[in-house]
């Protein structure tokens, strides 16, 4: 005879997989509540032109956020919760995912909890899952092959090999960062004995999974130039990019994911190389020192870094577990889980669009904490990360009262020339019900979509020096001035109507290409 074991409803409620649930709704919770507080970010005016115009490669970015931009056009058109929503989903899964890693690692319910409390307080994730952007998707991507990997080495089950092919595909049509992280496992797998697990077809065939997967964007890529080494060097030269020390680099990793969340992840770490619970999994501890080696190399971004967490808040929530089993350490348990909570309130606000700007000003100003910074532009009011969601709809706004006060005739063949694709971006989503024709620009991969039929007998020019619009047109007159008191300053500026081109429009459009 069987014997089923009945769960009483507390267990069902406050079981494990219950706890995991709660946290699930409550990372959507947060970000769902605060998803319209302010406008949409300059990144995602951009990804939603994008996914106007569907292709398998772009200038700055693989297609998967173009296509997921269509998704919400398509679903919400221009409702900003609704363009917000996948973000927010992406963050909700990214908590389920983590807590079923723990699951596998060996956790109980304690790890589990102290995982997704991590995900839910840390910085970084705030930020990435509060607007549309590959960098939301990008850690849920991560962890899944982090998972598959552990259910591989767990059951040596290596046909596993087809879907970790397919899901790394998929985070190459996303970021192409996901090929750091695919060469952080593979050196890890060679330096740890999990290496058999390659030795078979299956591994092969993974791997051809996920280039036939990326082939597409490959082919885009080859066919234009490699438009994006192109890019990455004019922005080397310009110093855009705020530059850091590797020990600058690793600090700004303390604050970007808490810095409360240090010794679960540093845990994790030590776990996947010195815990004998862990060490099967090593290769995945090898993977994170790889990929922070190749970024402190490259120089490259410090979210960059982002993606890899889950995985250490994973196996230091294991470690930690086990680590306060005895009665006499069992009081850590709620100490830090309290600590996580009450810390990453208060941390919050300076990531996640929660306060009202003037509020927000206010609080910075009393906890005397300052925005980190990755780019050399110079803030106002507000961090470049809040900044830049807001002036877009009063930028259009403005745009309209200065083409609509032309002429009939001159409306009918004019065009809106801006500076950068966030500007382009804002007229393409908020121009049309304002009576606007679509923008162009000569920035990123505004430029391969041209022109069009505009001809350059009349140009509403936005964020342009008035010296440069000179050398192509006669006539150059102000139109309007944007303003708005929380936008970046570079987007507050005159708008200029110009008139008389020297040249066709077609034949200066080469000079106006800016990859930056």
């Amino acid at each position: 005879m069987i014997v089923r074991a009945i769960r009483s409803p507390r267990q069902l409620l406050l079981g494990a997989p219950a706890i995991v649930i709660y946290l699930v709704l409550a990372k959507l919770l947060v970000h769902l509540t605060t998803a319209t507080n302010y406008g949409l970010f300059v990144d995602e005016l951009y990804f939603l032109a994008c996914g106007q115009h569907l292709a398998w490669g772009y200038v700055d970015l693989p297609p998967l956020v173009a296509a997921l931009a269509w998704l919400a056009r398509a679903l919400f058109g221009h409702s900003i919760f609704g363009i917000h929503l996948i973000p927010a989903l992406a963050g909700a899964g990214l908590v389920g995912l983590t807590g079923l890693l723990v699951h596998e690692l060996g956790g109980k319910r304690f790890a589990q909890i102290l995982a997704g409390l991590a995900i839910l307080v840390a910085s970084v994730y705030l930020t990435m899952h509060s607007y549309l952007s590959m960098n939301a998707v990008e850690p849920l991507i991560w962890t899944g092959c982090a998972y598959l990997l552990v259910r591989m080495v767990k059951t040596g089950d290596v046909r596993l090999w087809l879907a970790f092919g397919a899901l790394s595909g998929l985070g190459l049509l996303n970021k192409t960062t996901m090929a750091m992280f695919g060469l952080g496992l593979v050196l890890g797998l060679l330096l740890s004995p999990a290496r058999k697990l390659m030795a078979n077809r299956w591994f092969l065939i993974g791997g051809a999974i996920a280039a036939l997967i990326f082939l597409p964007n490959l082919i885009w890529m080859i066919g234009h130039g490699f438009p994006m080494l192109e890019l990455l060097a004019n922005i080397r030269r310009s110093g855009r990019n705020v530059s850091l020390t590797p020990l600058q680099f690793i600090l700004e990793q303390v604050v970007l994911m808490h810095p409360l969340t240090l010794p679960l992840w540093l845990a994790g770490l030590g776990a996947f190389f010195f815990g004998p619970q862990l060490r099967a999994y090593r290769a995945l501890g090898w993977a994170y020192l790889v990929v922070l080696g190749v970024l402190l190399a490259t120089q490259g971004r410090t979210y960059y870094l982002a993606p890899a967490y889950p995985v250490l808040f994973a196996g230091g929530a294991v470690g930690m577990e086990r680590w306060t089993s005895h009665l006499r350490w069992r009081w850590l348990r709620p100490a830090y889980a309290g600590a996580l909570v009450i810390g990453g309130a208060i941390l919050a606000p300076f990531f996640l669009p929660v306060l009202s700007p003037e509020v927000y000003i206010r609080y910075a100003d009393a906890l005397h904490i300052q925005q980190l910074k990755i780019e050399t532009f110079a803030t106002g009011k507000l961090p470049q990360l809040f900044a830049d969601r807001f002036g877009w709809p009063e930028m259009a706004e403005t745009t309209a009262q200065a083409y609509h006060s032309l002429p009939p005739e001159e409306q009918a063949v004019a065009a809106i020339l801006t500076g950068n694709y966030g500007q382009a971006g804002a007229i393409d989503f908020y121009g049309p019900g304002l009576g606007l024709p679509g923008a162009i620009s000569g920035h990123q991969n505004y430029y391969f979509w041209g022109p069009g039929d505009d001809t350059g007998g009349v140009i509403i020019a936005l964020g342009m020096n008035p010296t440069v619009l000179r050398t192509y047109f006669a006539d150059v007159r102000p139109g309007g001035t944007v303003h708005h008191p929380y936008s970046m300053p570079y987007e507050n500026f005159t708008i200029f109507v110009c008139r008389g081109p020297k040249r066709p429009l077609n034949e200066i459009w080469p000079d106006l290409k800016n990859w930056s």
